[in-house]
């Protein structure tokens, strides 16, 4: 049987991106310092047991000296949540950017928003009660 693993995204400033993942319930769940390739993989999810569980790895490559250009061809993360209108207040008192705001999808009834984490990167928030 195949299990979905993780999707990477590179970013530029760890510490950033862990604080703004931390808005979204998820936590650090390994890191890996590659002295010889110059970069870090964070590991990050909502659960302490890392198997079985999707994750995304976050990659930064130390001697990245200017932003990375979001490809044209990603669409988003969707993160299920059970309250879309307090996370998106969570979010941005925490000083994300809120670029959806809380509300049903577009000809129908499931809640959702987007935000955008600090390189970027959409977020889908979708209602799961």
């Amino acid at each position: 049987m195949s299990t979905f693993l993780h999707t990477m995204v590179r970013i530029r400033d760890i510490d950033r991106s862990l604080a703004f993942y931390k808005l979204l319930g998820m936590k650090e769940l390994r890191r890996k310092e590659v002295r010889e390739g110059r970069y870090t993989l964070v590991f990050i999810g909502f659960d302490d047991n890392e198997h079985g569980q999707a994750e995304i790895e976050l990659t930064y490559n130390w001697d990245q000296e200017s932003d990375y250009e979001v490809g044209t061809g990603f669409g988003h993360f969707a993160i299920g949540v059970p309250d879309v209108a307090a996370l998106v207040e969570t979010v941005r008192t925490g000083g994300g950017k809120v670029t959806r705001e809380a509300g049903p999808l577009k000809f129908g009834t499931i809640i959702i928003a987007f935000v955008e984490d600090p390189d970027g990167y959409k977020i889908e928030l979708i209602e799961k009660k």
